[in-house]
């Protein structure tokens, strides 16, 4: 379970996040709707340890995420940029995520990786913005943790994709308990899961 408690969040004078308390169930699928700049991706980021809240607090069952790498380990954070390392492969980039997250599971990894039909030999770089967020999106749910952050995920992706992320979503919610926030301006897309 995540526990949000009374987070507040400035950047300079302008004020991202006021108050926030919210509880998230394990196993469940949670929506941030919100138009740009309503604080939903500063969420995100502080639910990920990447930013700091002024005040308040972030506890996943029972303990805290900034600068606790056993919690951060359990959580995969989909930003809205995508940020692969330079002239990395699919392939590149699989092996740092297995490095770094020992849940990560190379079976799922090869079943997405066909399903999807990606190349893994080929360099991001040269994907469009719509098979970038496949990558993002394939490397993430391989990585196999208790937490999915992902900030606006549909975006870029075709009506087909759409559908395929929303199943793979789904059945890994039903089958081990994943829990998954997505964070959205499109109330449809938010909607439709």
């Amino acid at each position: 379970m995540i526990n949000i408690s009374s987070v507040n969040k400035t950047f300079d004078d302008v004020v991202s996040l006021h108050d926030v308390t919210l509880n998230i169930g394990t196993g469940s699928i949670f929506g941030l709707i919100g138009s740009t700049g309503s604080g939903k991706s500063t969420l995100l980021r502080i639910l990920s340890g990447v930013y700091q809240p002024d005040c308040g607090d972030i506890l996943y069952d029972g303990a805290p995420v900034w600068e606790n790498p056993e919690v951060k380990e359990e959580i995969v954070y989909l930003s809205d940029e995508q940020f692969f390392l330079s002239h990395a492969t699919i392939r590149d980039m699989m092996t740092f995520y297995k490095s770094v997250y020992h849940s990560f599971s190379m079976e799922k990894y090869n079943n997405y990786l066909a399903l999807f039909g990606l190349n893994e030999r080929r360099r991001i770089s040269t994907f469009s913005k719509g098979m970038q967020k496949q990558v993002q999106f394939l490397i993430g749910i391989s990585c196999n943790t208790k937490y999915l952050f992902c900030d606006e995920t549909f975006d870029g992706l075709d009506p087909v994709m759409r559908h395929t992320v929303r199943k793979i979503v789904a059945t890994e919610v039903a089958e081990r308990g994943l829990t998954v926030i997505f964070a959205s301006h499109n109330l449809k897309e938010i909607e439709d899961i």
